[in-house]
């Protein structure tokens, strides 16, 4: 990751962290150890939303700085529900460099929006909803296509690409993320 990429995620994550302790207060409901999933070294709790959550991961700094930066943190902290297909900094380290700090500028807005909205479906998808074969429309508008092998869930973007669900169903308010190991891109 560049300087100027990790400065600016480091500020975006500060800035969604003050945001959603102020849009977004935690629910005060107690919750057991085992409703609780581990990512990037940060447990996701149930109670709390998307943002919430990602911005403890630091296997995810990349995605909120794009969420931030596209503008869809209100609409990720909203009532829902989503299934989000979230891909992990190293997914995003696999796209030719320049990327990721070409797509964050600003004139490059609409952009990013498209990406990161296509990797969002209306409703809550648990993996055993992720049929072989089934095709799942994004907030976008575009087309996913769920695929299984050994036991593995794959989703199919709209240019062939494969993305493996790494770790499933991570509950959230409003929703449930799938962490993926790629990042979908719409036609």
């Amino acid at each position: 990751m560049s300087k100027g990429l990790g400065i600016l995620s480091a500020a975006v994550l500060c800035a969604v962290m003050v945001s959603t302790s102020l849009v977004a207060p935690v629910s005060a409901k107690m919750m057991r150890h085992s409703d609780t999933v581990m990512v990037g070294g940060a447990a996701m709790y149930p109670s709390k939303n998307i943002v919430q959550n990602a911005v403890h991961s630091k296997d995810h700094t990349t995605l909120v700085a794009a969420v931030k930066a596209a503008g869809l943190v209100g609409t990720l902290s909203g009532p829902g529900p989503f299934t989000v297909f979230a891909p992990t900094n190293e997914a995003f380290n696999k796209l030719p460099k320049g990327t990721v700090a070409t797509l964050v500028k600003p004139e490059n807005k609409a952009t990013l929006t498209k990406i990161l909205t296509y990797h969002v479906v209306p409703g809550k998808l648990e993996a055993s909803d992720l049929t072989d074969g089934k095709t799942l429309t994004t907030v976008e508008g575009d087309q996913l296509t769920v695929r299984r092998s050994g036991g593995r869930i794959y989703i199919v973007d709209a240019k062939g690409g494969m993305s493996r669900v790494t770790i499933p169903n991570v509950n959230q308010s409003n929703g449930v993320i799938h962490v993926v190991n790629s990042v979908l891109m719409p036609g």
